[in-house]
């Protein structure tokens, strides 16, 4: 046995053998019946195998890994030598229970255990009869299972029709052998020399090219007759895909041999005409003096072009530089010089694009139209540098598409995201192998037009490295005064994108180099109300998923009470991209229900929703009454849109202590601060005994502490919450606020209003305390989204205590 060698037969083991050697063993009809007459034990050790399956009679060599397998294989080895052999259904399970393997497999015996040089342990062993597990008793050290005889393989192997198959069976193996390159012509010398029929179709099946699954089927097949035949089958696709394989190799083969041959043929066409006096690269020059006669370009540009056309010519087409400068040359013709595309200026239609494909965001519609308008009144005018500012999945980049569109132009998308290197902008100098142009120059060119909508996307991601700084480099490309000579380090001149229309988009201003926004028109893109939300579901999102599904609308109907159950209870965004994602999972769900013809409600109700995507989730930012003294609505703004946030505070025996917990900011703590110091000095105003702040220890607690938490908006509710929890005065229901405050007890206005009054909206907030600084953000606002909500803008933090603190008459607090 440790001579034996061990070769390919379709990817998996074969046993081998010489004409000289001993058999392997190679079983005849006298050792089957001897194996059978052996009694099954009551009780196996269980070796699991990850890749293979064991079939009676066979022999295989095993590498052992795992600690358990190996502990198995020393104490088999040190006793009866005989084991329970069974694979896995998951061959990536490192430690398999009776769930993860199958319970039909092969009683194995261990011929020989080899301790490797690379240290693992490999065991040879030989399958005797099948198995079936009754129980696992134990699963430590390793599996123990009582077992039973799965029945013994039966089949009249006298019929005619078995012996049909036994010699199909050879004859199919023996042509595989021969077919194949990878098996060695020995292999047919031992399945000729196989005289039990049994072992022959175990031997066949534990060599095919199968996978565990299905050679696993094949073991749990009784009827060797029906094992046969299931094996044939198997060989017959095996044996067609040897044959389709051979013949395109074969032709693959015929083909390089053509190629080579039409390649020699070319070099020596290029070495006569050289010996002729003639250039062999002259009609590649040619085309491209017949493509720069089309271009429109200016004298200077023509002047450049024939120069290094003229120095292509002088170059030895050998030398790597040569295709340096043909790259170069080619570029130059395949640029859109002075080629513009006709803008439409049918500004109704333009407008009519604009709806169709994005519900909202009036503000960038109004900045399109109007870009249209002055062009259309000119005719000429250089194009502004738009910067479309705000959270994810509100529609930043797919309005370039629609604003394409609707002025005739080319559309072009760069992503800026982690860009680092100075040279994706500029381009690098084309003195070495490798140069390119700049991916802004690559994009006009892909455009085919010097004036198309340009897409500069996530352009607050851009990083920077000891490549350089590409934010920097983008400063030229986006100065309407400076970009009509954009210099670029390949194209060695400069190329006019004045005319381009540029569209940023980012999510975040604070990351954008100072000089680069300057450039750009800030458009801030706020979230959606729930109603807008519900709109963009119904006409863009549904009708899409739909169609990606290839589902109709007559399959599926979400009503508009199930959909802002949809965004309410399952979405906590600005945008929509979460929404569309939970729109996917009904759409799937109703097409699985088609698919496998199952009954299922086309019109949506509430109760299918909650089946679908599961019980609501996302009520975090629902509005909690306000039942005890010291709990106060805020409202923040957040990466993804606006959020409402409440402030806890508590009182406890001590000696003034202020505590703030809650994952806060710098700005958050000092504001705390202030408010702290602030009510001491207006402690009488508010009505609140002085000395409380020397016995107690005060404790502010912003809920959600996970998430970090910074902003001069919280003030007025912290100073709310100190005041309600002193006088033990509840705060009004239904109220949320926003604001900073200095220690004048003056209050000072905030950003992102928008935000935080659509999050107010979500939450059922019926009042909301403003600055007064702030009304003119909130006249900017649609009306519709402040249908229900009654605003109180203040200056002063004693008119917001007497706003919010119910049933409690507080005078004017005194000022330092």
């Amino acid at each position: 046995m440790g001579d034996s060698k061990f070769i390919s037969f379709d990817n998996m083991s074969l046993q081998s053998i010489d004409e000289d050697s001993e058999l392997i063993p190679l079983l005849t009809p006298e050792d089957e019946e001897e194996m059978n007459r052996e009694n099954l034990p009551e009780t196996l050790p269980i070796l699991p195998l990850r890749n293979t399956v064991l079939f009676p009679g066979v022999v295989i060599p095993i590498t052992a890994g795992r600690d358990k397998s190996i502990n198995l294989i020393r104490d088999a080895n040190n006793g009866s030598k005989v084991i329970g052999v069974v694979s896995q259904k998951d061959e990536e399970v490192e430690n398999p229970g009776i769930k993860d393997i199958n319970a039909l497999g092969t009683v194995a015996r261990i011929l020989r255990v080899l301790q490797m040089p690379d240290g693992n342990t490999t065991v040879i062993i030989q399958g005797k009869k099948r198995f079936e597990i009754t129980e696992i008793l134990t699963e430590k050290p390793y599996l123990n299972a009582t077992v039973r005889e799965a029945g013994r393989d039966h089949t009249d192997q006298e019929t005619e029709e078995f012996r049909a198959i036994i010699d199909s069976l050879k004859e199919l193996a023996l042509r595989i052998i021969k077919d194949n390159p990878n098996i060695p012509s020995e292999a047919s010398f031992a399945i000729k020399n196989i005289q039990s029929n049994s072992f022959l179709i175990n031997f066949v099946c534990s060599n095919l090219n199968l996978s565990v699954t299905e050679k696993q089927t094949l073991l749990e097949i009784t009827s060797l007759k029906d094992r046969a035949l299931a094996t044939l089958k198997h060989m017959n696709v095996e044996l067609q895909k040897l044959e389709l394989k051979n013949v395109i190799q074969s032709k693959v083969r015929s083909d390089m041999d053509q190629q080579q041959r039409e390649y020699f043929l070319h070099q020596q066409m290029k070495t006569i005409q050289e010996e002729l006096g003639g250039v062999s690269y002259d009609e590649e020059i040619q085309e491209m003096r017949i493509k720069a006669k089309k271009k429109k370009w200016d004298a200077k540009v023509k002047d450049h072009f024939e120069k290094e056309l003229a120095k292509m010519q002088r170059m030895n087409p050998q030398v790597a530089e040569y295709s340096i400068q043909r790259n170069y040359l080619d570029l130059f013709v395949e640029l859109p010089w002075n080629h513009f595309s006709k803008d439409k200026f049918d500004l109704k239609r333009a407008q009519r694009i604009l709806d169709r494909d994005h519900y909202g965001l009036e503000d960038v519609k109004r900045r399109i139209i109007e870009y249209l308008a002055v062009l259309k009144l000119r005719n000429d005018m250089k194009s502004p540098i738009l910067c479309l500012y705000g959270p994810p999945g509100v529609g930043k980049t797919s309005l370039g598409k629609s604003v394409a569109e609707a002025l005739g132009r080319e559309y072009v998308r760069m992503s800026l995201g982690g860009l680092r290197d100075e040279a994706e902008i500029r381009g690098h100098r084309k003195t070495y192998i490798g140069a390119m142009p700049g991916r802004i120059v690559q994009s006009i060119k892909k455009a085919g037009t010097s004036n198309p909508v340009f897409i500069l996307d996530e352009i607050d991601k851009l990083s920077h490295s000891h490549q350089g700084d590409p934010s920097s480099a983008m400063l030229e490309v986006l100065d309407p005064e400076q970009n009509s000579e954009f210099y670029d380090n390949f194209l060695e001149m400069g190329y006019d994108l004045s005319k381009v229309m540029f569209i940023a988009t980012a999510n975040n201003l604070g990351s954008i180099q100072p000089a680069l926004r300057d450039r750009m028109e800030i458009i801030n893109v706020t979230g959606y109300t729930i109603e807008e939300k519900v709109e963009i579901a119904k006409r863009h999102l549904l009708p899409k998923q739909l169609k990606e599904h290839g589902l109709t609308s007559k399959d599926l109907k979400i009503g508009k009470r199930q959909m802002e159950k949809i965004v309410e209870g399952y979405t906590r965004e600005s945008g929509v991209r979460g929404l569309e994602k939970q729109i996917a999972k009904m759409v799937r769900y109703a097409a699985k229900s088609i698919a496998i013809e199952e009954a299922y409600n086309i019109s949506v109700s509430n109760e299918d929703i909650e089946k679908v995507l599961g019980p609501a989730r996302l009520e975090r930012d629902k509005y909690e009454n306000n039942d005890v003294a010291g709990v106060v609505t805020g409202l923040a703004w957040t990466s993804v849109g606006g959020d409402i946030l409440f402030i806890e505070s508590i009182l406890s025996r001590g000696k003034g202590n202020l505590n703030i917990t809650g994952n806060l900011g710098k700005v958050m703590k000092e504001s705390a601060t202030i408010a702290m110091e602030y009510i001491k000095s207006n402690a009488e105003s508010f009505g609140i005994d002085p000395e409380v702040f020397d016995k107690y220890n005060v404790h502010i607690h912003v809920p959600e502490g996970a998430t970090p938490k910074d902003g001069p908006s919280a003030g007025i509710t912290m100073l709310t919450s100190l005041v309600s929890l002193f006088a033990q005065k509840k705060v009004k229901k239904s109220l949320a606020m926003t604001g900073e405050i200095t220690l004048r007890g003056k209050v000072l206005p905030v950003g992102g209003i928008k935000e935080k009054i659509l999050a107010a909206k979500r939450a059922r907030i019926k009042e909301i305390i403003l600055c007064e600084d702030n009304r003119k953000d909130v006249t900017e606002i649609k009306e519709e989204y402040l249908k229900g909500l009654t605003f109180h803008y203040v200056t002063d933090m004693s008119e917001v205590i007497d706003l919010a603190i119910t049933n409690q008459k507080v005078k004017n607090a005194k000022k330092l």
